[in-house]
């Protein structure tokens, strides 16, 4: 049977073989009834962002369940640490929602055949990473806890009877009457085929690409985002871009930087910058940690500062996956600090959706990387992005199950056509419009450094001054000159490639190009409208953070 032929009639298509993607497909395949599912990917259905993931998933479990040291952890505890991460930006519900939630999401995937790492009992393992006051990430392999999802899923997809259909690139949503009713795709032979369906999940990852120096792997372009954004679906919170603090610093340029999970922090790896002193507590939050050491970078002579494992007890074989990549790179862990610098890693916002996953677009829903659910806030805490996928790729199926064919007004959404908080607590929420300037008195002073005119080359060489653009511009430290000059780069780039697939003989690549430009174009207009600095957001030239701008900026 051709792909073609096996989508047809679909209850659910799902967009992405991660881990969003493929729990809302397993929990939507084993439903009694279930529903016709149709997971359809970019590259091979078990190769995404998803596999690339290491530190593990948090998740309070029973004491019975897991190698417990002297201490008790609670679901409140985990919340709070999630709240505080998120730098005053959390939707308290949607948090409430995942820490509750997530335990059990976790047993039902060890029901699957994950397999965790067990302690000398048989029960599981837990670590402790950056933002969390206790021990409670279970993982698998040290850190090798994406691929043993990714494994999982994969196999419990076939084994339901899922459709699997890889190669395949999602170009558009086809909306009808107000109404999402499928995706356009591009298949492997040039062709474009509509694929219709009664619901559609995106779950795409994330925009990793948008960055020279990443953690995702190439097909990290933000389709799912760029998708929405081009059929109106309301998005947020983009300018929230995560950077990794500790991504190693050494190896080929190309592909995914080794990502050095925070698990080594947890269990005593120290920063050191060039004069090999300790700048920072470790323990922080991701952004805290990533601008301290974005600081020592530029304030140094080096492009790096120094990862010191030798206070990690027994490295190799605790983390023997990260050590071989390690040694592959050419960097002796047992003899050497290992050089390290942020990393672009995870996008904090995304395409807007209420508690069940159900977006500003009926018949669209998202889970996963591709979605601000409101539990990142400005700040992802770590292990909380595969619980996320976990958590509301199965709300978003239960809902559907039960005939809910709109959004509801919660998460996120609650405060969306009301730009004050209310009672409930929303963040309120201001609208953005990215074909003009941001409002009088958000921006700062223009910069004419960029060029206008158009480009010239090839599509890569496009890419490639687009990410430039967005890392000189748009990086962990940011201001107003410095988003005015990517801005003046990434509009001649969206203006290059805003053609419709139809029109476009490049394929993949020119369209992956198009995807990343509207991304970037959305981070860069809700980079120079927050005139603060908060989460993974830092602006140099305003430094502090306000409580006026305790909004959700929407595009």
């Amino acid at each position: 049977m051709q792909p073609a032929d096996a989508l047809s009639n679909i209850d659910l298509l799902v967009v992405g073989g991660g881990v969003a993607g493929l729990s809302a497909a397993v929990r939507a395949a084993a439903a009694e009834p279930g529903l016709r599912t149709a997971v359809v990917a970019k590259a091979a259905a078990d190769y995404s962002a998803t596999w690339w993931a290491q530190g593990g998933v948090a998740a309070v479990l029973a004491e019975g369940e897991v190698e417990r040291p002297s201490f008790t952890d609670s679901v409140e505890s985990h919340l709070t640490d999630t709240l505080k991460a998120g730098a005053g930006l959390c939707d308290g519900e949607a948090v409430q929602v995942l820490v509750g939630e997530g335990p059990q999401r976790v047993r039902e995937l060890a029901s699957h055949g994950a397999n965790f790492d067990r302690g000398p009992s048989g029960r599981w393992l837990l670590a402790r990473e950056g933002g969390h006051s206790v021990a409670r990430v279970v993982h698998s392999g040290g850190a090798a806890t994406g691929a043993e999802v990714e494994r999982t899923l994969v196999a419990a997809a076939v084994a339901l009877g899922v459709t699997l259909v890889e190669n395949w690139f999602a170009v558009d949503l086809i909306v009808r009457a107000g109404r999402c009713a499928g995706v356009t795709f591009l298949a492997p032979d040039g062709t474009t085929v509509d694929v219709e369906a009664r619901h559609v999940l995106l779950g795409t990852g994330g925009a990793g690409q948008l960055y020279p120096v990443t953690t995702n792997p190439l097909q990290s372009t933000g389709d799912g985002i760029a998708m929405a954004l081009r059929a109106g679906a309301a998005v947020g919170d983009v300018e929230f871009v995560q950077f990794h603090p500790t991504a190693l610093h050494a190896g080929s340029p190309d592909g995914p930087r080794v990502l050095l999970s925070e698990a080594l922090r947890g269990e005593g790896a120290i920063l050191r910058d060039e004069a090999g002193e300790r700048f920072v507590d470790e323990m922080a939050p991701r952004d805290i940690v990533a601008a301290s050491v974005a600081e020592r970078i530029r304030s140094s002579a080096r492009g790096h500062v120094w990862l010191d494992v030798s206070g990690v007890p027994g490295f190799s074989s605790r983390f023997p996956s990260l050590a071989e990549r390690v040694r592959q790179a050419g960097v002796d862990p047992d003899r050497e600090w290992l050089p390290v610098a942020p990393a672009a890693h995870y996008m904090c916002g995304g395409v807007m959706a209420d508690l069940d996953g159900a977006t500003t677009l009926p018949g669209l829903w998202v889970a996963g990387e591709t979605a601000c659910s409101g539990v990142h806030g400005a700040n992802r805490l770590a292990s909380n992005s595969l619980l996320e996928g976990m958590v509301f790729a199965a709300r978003a199926v239960e809902a559907i199950l039960a005939g809910k064919s709109s959004p509801d007004p919660t998460g996120v959404l609650r405060a969306l056509n009301s730009p004050a908080p209310n009672d409930c607590g929303a963040i309120g929420v201001e609208r953005l419009h990215r074909n003009v300037e941001a409002p009088p008195g958000h921006v700062g002073p223009q910069s004419s450094k960029a060029p206008r005119e158009r480009p010239s080359g090839t599509v890569s060489d496009d890419r490639r001054r687009l990410q430039k653009a967005m890392a000189d511009g748009v990086g962990v430290l940011r201001d107003a000159g410095s988003l005015s000059d990517a801005a003046g780069v990434v509009d001649v780039i969206r203006h290059r490639y805003g053609c419709g697939p139809r029109d476009d003989p490049s394929g993949v690549a020119s369209l992956e190009t198009r995807n990343l430009a509207e991304v970037a174009s959305a981070v860069i207009a809700g980079a120079r409208a927050r005139t603060e600095s908060r989460g993974g957001h830092r602006r140099s030239d305003f430094p502090s953070t306000l409580d006026a701008m305790s909004c959700r900026f929407v595009q």
